[in-house]
């Protein structure tokens, strides 16, 4: 990950250097506050001309407290009060919570592909299509669509689309596709993006972070399946993480290659040091326990511990062979 962020370091060609509010959440702590789209944050608490990446840093130092804003609306500059929400010292906040929706990208938003019988293609959505406002209000990422249909909670939405140089209006009625809320059912236009390199020190402290963020998953998915919250069946084993790979060497991205071989790297190590015998880590517990011994454990005991360990150890990991093949589209019809 240093290499990657050091020598690569891939980030939107067309990225907004301000930081721009694109939408605020009616209700929200930030529509409360007095922010309106089209304001442009010129300080956050006591940040000057922050970046989106320092506001959701100074949100997370402040929950369940009182920040204040300045922001640039049309020339005039006002001081507003943005009460963060407690939720915000959770690990999986997201700055969208104070109904801050920021607008990252130029541009109107993309149509690559419209999937069949979806909210988008009864309105007449076409691949190719240029999405440049739903209900008047100017748009640039689908993240902000979506926020916005959520709040409408099914409304029909009226779309402004160029095509081929001509503006075309519809209206689309949104619909709960599935768990995550309301959709039209389209696939955007993957943004383009351009090399931006950092300096090595600034290399390493991104890859920590990275590191960081990323080395306990395995753990708390461990800890999520033995409380009965995900199901064994979403663990990944060869066939799965080599289908992972096929569609990260598909893409035109260096990240998704390099954030899978990190990843996978970070997950096998710690893994390694779970404290289960034939593990690295069971090792270290049965070297922990002659310790306090202070004598060697049988080896008799020892080879009866690793078999058992082993006969689970090996049974495990045919059930997640079984489990990957078994999610191969080719055998999905055996599953109810």
């Amino acid at each position: 990950m240093v290499f990657y962020f050091g020598w690569i370091n891939e980030v939107p060609s067309m990225e907004v250097n301000t930081t721009a509010v694109e939408w605020v959440t009616p209700g929200s702590p930030a529509a409360q506050a007095g922010f309106l789209p089209g304001d442009l944050l010129t300080r956050f608490d006591t940040v000057q001309n922050p970046d989106w990446q320092k506001v959701f840093e100074q949100t997370k130092l402040n929950a369940n407290q009182t920040v204040p804003v300045t922001v640039d609306r049309g020339g005039q500059s006002l001081n507003l009060m943005l009460a963060v929400p407690a939720s915000a010292k959770n690990d999986d906040f997201d700055l969208g919570e104070t109904g801050l929706l920021a607008q990252y990208l130029a541009g109107p938003i993309g149509v690559q592909e419209v999937q069949p019988g979806t909210p988008a293609e009864q309105a007449g959505l076409r691949a190719g299509d240029q999405i440049e406002s739903v209900d008047g209000h100017a748009f640039h990422t689908v993240e902000t669509l979506v926020a916005y249909m959520q709040v409408g909670q099914g409304k029909p939405v009226t779309l402004t689309v160029l095509r081929n140089g001509a503006t075309v209006t519809m209206v689309a009625h949104p619909a709960k596709m599935d768990a995550s809320g309301w959709k039209l059912g389209f696939a955007r236009v993957p943004t383009p993006i351009r090399d931006n390199p950092l300096p090595m020190t600034a290399a390493i402290s991104k890859a920590t972070d990275y590191c960081e963020d990323n080395a306990l998953l395995i753990v708390e998915v461990l800890q999520r399946i033995f409380v009965h919250k995900i199901s064994v069946s979403q663990l990944a084993g060869p066939v799965g993480i080599a289908r992972m790979a096929g569609d990260a060497a598909e893409m035109q991205d260096w990240y998704p290659k390099f954030g899978l071989a990190g990843t996978i790297s970070l997950n096998l190590g710690i893994l390694n040091l779970m404290p289960f015998p034939i593990l690295d880590g069971g090792l270290i517990v049965l070297l922990i326990i002659e310790s306090f011994l202070r004598r060697d454990i049988s080896i008799n005991v020892k080879e009866r511990i690793y078999q058992a360990a082993f006969v689970v150890l090996v049974a495990f990991f045919c059930f997640i062979i079984f489990n990957d093949v078994t999610k191969l589209p080719i055998f999905t019809h055996i599953k109810p």
